[in-house]
Formats: structure tokens, C-alpha cells, sequence
């Protein structure tokens, strides 16, 4: 096999010489260029280099305008920048630009020769950070926990797996987009994997499942005396995360009054907990998720636009479940060994008939649902019951049916579960007949209004018309 071929782009020629030094001790084709145009000039002949490397600050034209000209000439051209910056807007830029990597100078020749490897060989099994992935053919399986693991068979998970890559080491505020059960969270747990705050915790807090005021204080803590029952000062999540990792989850359905707090913390870096006057800093890296429509939420003033810019240094939107459809076969895999473990049971066979009849489904509550009806059919043991109960679903223009995640624990915990499936199953039936009114609707299960919201709300219902509860899960 021949040796790759690696184009060095720098406009100093000790730093070329450097580069140039260190990759030739790993056997490398090595050829250099001083400026983006003659960088530029040398890709249109073939043969195209496996790799460039390529300095961001030169005179003329710099090296994201080389990065951008070339990746929409060449779009598959694999690039690592290396910059004496360490400017997180431009690594930013340059992951938006397509490029593979980025490498601070002054970096030692094993750190080179790392980001190198990950960039060319595609299925390699050890990251930057020691995570280890299963290679099976061109997917990866990534385990993060014993409860979560990252999958990316299709073309678009690899992309974002790429980029997660990248944006870990960059201690940029990064926001997760994605429908309910999408897996946001697996992703906001491998970005932390990945970053360099992996040694400390990773502390998520749900804007949702949370009143206004009940929910700042567990935000930003509290001193005796700052409300009823507050007896002993308690620190919040966000002193709790410090040179950690803050997952703030659905963020769109937090109060304005407390976004408008937030964003204070986020620029300032500084707060006091409830009741207190001490100035207290937190040095954590923000991840947000929501599964809202942030446009709308933006123009109906649901989310604010400051506060959306602040934490959109990074986007990264994780597409539904239907459209990766080719991962369903190793998930459902992944699922029925991962229960089969936890709950002290052998694996149940997945025959060709279950995962066909998965395939064809379209799967509104995405790897959420998936992963109950893997838990399901475990638990009752019978194929022709959970395939009938795929097939009798509404297609994809219907409404669907939501599936939520059962409690942790024995089988006990699992039945219960499915008993609060049937209870949202019956909920939205009856919501959809009296076409989401809910005064009717209540009237008809003969529960109370405040009952029948508060059922809405624990079990995440959805209207057709994207009215969603204050408290829908992510």
C-alpha cells in the first residue's frame, strides 16, 4: 500500500520545515506550499493529496478562504487546520467550513501525528480522548455508559460524529436540535467524552420539569432563609458543573424572566445563590437542548433571540429516526443486549419478520420509542404481539403514538411502564376526539382539569398543531 500523500501549507518556512520533519518520520508523502493560491493551484492537479494541513494566518488569502474555495471545488478533501491562535470563533468557522481538524501551535509531533491518523483513517478505533468505538463494517458503536451509547451508520450521524469530534476540544457553547427521543443527550454526553473536561462531572438540568422559581434555585442554589424551607445553603447545578460540563435540557421551555437571569450568567460568568450576596463563578462548558421550533419560539417571544445567539455557537441538528432508517437492525441489536443485561434475561431472537416490520415504521418517538418496543417485547416474550402492534400504528401522515421511558429498575418497574403507556395511549385518543379541548376531555375520563393537565404534561403529549406541553421531555 502506498504512503499517503500530504500537502503542508505555511507561509513560514521553519514551521513548514517542522511539519514536514515529523510527518516524514511516519513514512508520509510530503509536499508544501507557501500560500493559499499556490495551495489552491496544486489541488486541481491530480493526484489530489489525501490530507492537507494548512496554516490559518498567511498573508493573501488566509486559510479559511483557502478552506472554504477548496472544499466547494473539492468537497471530499480531507483538512486540518494549524494556527499560533487558539480563537475559538475561527475553529468554529473552520468546522463550518468542512475542515477535519485544528491543532494549536506550538503542537508536539505525537499530537500531529494523532489528529493525522483520526483524519485518514476512517475506522480507526481510538479518539483523542481514549474513546473506543466497535467497528462493524462502516458504522460505529460507541459505548458511553451502562445506560447510553452513540450509533452513526448513517451518512448524517457520521457527519455529526465528525464534527462532535471537532467541537469537543473547543469550549464553545453548543445547542442540540431535534425532534422528542432523537438522543440528544447521548450526543451532549459524547461531546462531553470527548472534551477535555471529561475527568469532572457532566450535571444536567431539565428547564421543564421544573416551576419558574423552584427551578432557579436549583440553577443557582440557595442560602437559610431565601424562601420557606430553606434551612442549610445548597449550591446549585451550575456550581456543581464547574470545570465541568452544563446540559441544559429543553431550554426553550424555560421562563423568560429566568432566560433573561441566564443570559447574565452566560456573558458575566458570575451569580449569587437565592437569598445570598457572595459573588460566586462557575467555570462550566453550556450545552443546551430543545426540540422546539426555535424560529417560531423566537418570533412569538417563547425563546429569547440574545439569550438563542449566546448559546448557538454551534449548532448541530440530530434528524429523526425515519430518516436514518438503516440504523434500526444494529439498534434494535444494541437495545435487546443492553435490557436483556440490565434486567437478568436472555436475549430474545430479532428475527428478519420484527425487523423488517421496524424498518417500515416510522417511529415518532425515535430511539425513545425504538427502545421501549425493544423493552416490551422482552418483557412479554411475544414477536406476533409487538409486530401486530407496529402495524396497527398510524402511518406517517397520522399522529402516531408516543412511547416513554420506562423507570429504572426490576420488571416490576418495566410493567409499570407499559401500564403508563396504555394510560397516554387512552389520553390522546380521547384529546384527539374532542380535538384537544381539554375541559371536554376531562369531563369524558372523568378526572379534573388540573388532573388532566398535569397527565399531559408527565406523559409529553403532543397536539397536531405543535402545541406542546410545558413539560414535553426531550
Amino acid at each position: 500500500m502506498s504512503p499517503s500523500h500530504i500537502l503542508l501549507v505555511d507561509d513560514e518556512p521553519s514551521e513548514l520545515l517542522y511539519t514536514k520533519t515529523a510527518l516524514e518520520t511516519e513514512h508520509y508523502k510530503i509536499e508544501t506550499a507557501n500560500s493559499g493560491e499556490e495551495a489552491l493551484e496544486r489541488i486541481s492537479r491530480n493526484p489530489a493529496p489525501s490530507l492537507i494541513i494548512l496554516d490559518l494566518l498567511m498573508p493573501g488569502m488566509d486559510g479559511l478562504q483557502t478552506l472554504e474555495i477548496c472544499r466547494k471545488k473539492h468537497p471530499e478533501q480531507k483538512v486540518i487546520m494549524i494556527s499560533s491562535l487558539n480563537d475559538t470563533s475561527k475553529v468554529v468557522r473552520a468546522i463550518k467550513l468542512g475542515a477535519s481538524d485544528y491543532l494549536t501551535k506550538p503542537f508536539q509531533p505525537q499530537q500531529l501525528h494523532g489528529a493525522v491518523r483520526r483524519v485518514l483513517e476512517a475506522n480507526l478505533e481510538t479518539g483523542s480522548q481514549g474513546s473506543s468505538y466497535t467497528a462493524m463494517g462502516d458504522e460505529r458503536l460507541e459505548e458511553l455508559d451502562d445506560e447510553f451509547f452513540f450509533f452513526a451508520a448513517s451518512p448524517v450521524m457520521k457527519q455529526i460524529r465528525n464534527q462532535v469530534e471537532f467541537i469537543a476540544k473547543v469550549d464553545v457553547p453548543v445547542l442540540l436540535l431535534g425532534a422528542s427521543g432523537v438522543g440528544k443527550e447521548i450526543l451532549a454526553r459524547l461531546i462531553h467524552k470527548l472534551s477535555r473536561r471529561a475527568h469532572r462531572p457532566m450535571i444536567k438540568v431539565n428547564c421543564a420539569a421544573l416551576p419558574a422559581d423552584l427551578l432557579e434555585s436549583e440553577l443557582f442554589g440557595y442560602e437559610p432563609g431565601a424562601f420557606t424551607g430553606a434551612t442549610k445553603s445548597k449550591a446549585g447545578k451550575f456550581e456543581l458543573a464547574h470545570k465541568g460540563t452544563f446540559l441544559l435540557d429543553e431550554i426553550g421551555e424555560m421562563s423568560a424572566a429566568l432566560q433573561a437571569k441566564l443570559l447574565h450568567v452566560l456573558q458575566d460568568g458570575g451569580f449569587s445563590r437565592l437569598g445570598g450576596r457572595a459573588n460566586i463563578t462557575a467555570d462550566a462548558r453550556i450545552l443546551a437542548a430543545t426540540n422546539i421550533d426555535v424560529e417560531r419560539a423566537i418570533a412569538t417571544r417563547q425563546l429569547r433571540e440574545d439569550l438563542y445567539y449566546r448559546l448557538n455557537a454551534f449548532t448541530i441538528t440530530i434528524p429523526p429516526l425515519r430518516d436514518r432508517r438503516e440504523e434500526i437492525p444494529t439498534l434494535l441489536t444494541c437495545f435487546m443486549n443492553k435490557f436483556a443485561q440490565k434486567f437478568h434475561k436472555n436475549p430474545l431472537p430479532l428475527s428478519d419478520r420484527l425487523v423488517r416490520e421496524c424498518m417500515r415504521y416510522h417511529w415518532p418517538g425515535n430511539l425513545r420509542e425504538l427502545g421501549n418496543f425493544v423493552k416490551r417485547y422482552l418483557v412479554l416474550g411475544q414477536e406476533d404481539l409487538v409486530v401486530k402492534e407496529l402495524q396497527t400504528q398510524p402511518d406517517e401522515t397520522g399522529t402516531g403514538v408516543l412511547s416513554f421511558p420506562a423507570a429504572q429498575g426490576d420488571l416490576k418497574a418495566l410493567v409499570r411502564s407499559l401500564k403508563d403507556e396504555t394510560e397516554a395511549r387512552e389520553i390522546r385518543r380521547v384529546l384527539e376526539d374532542e380535538n384537544w379541548n381539554r375541559a371536554t376531555a376531562a369531563s369524558r375520563l372523568r378526572v379534573s382539569y388540573k388532573a388532566l393537565s398535569y397527565k399531559i404534561r408527565q406523559h409529553g403529549l403532543i397536539s397536531p398543531s405543535g402545541q406542546k406541553s410545558r413539560l414535553t421531555a426531550v
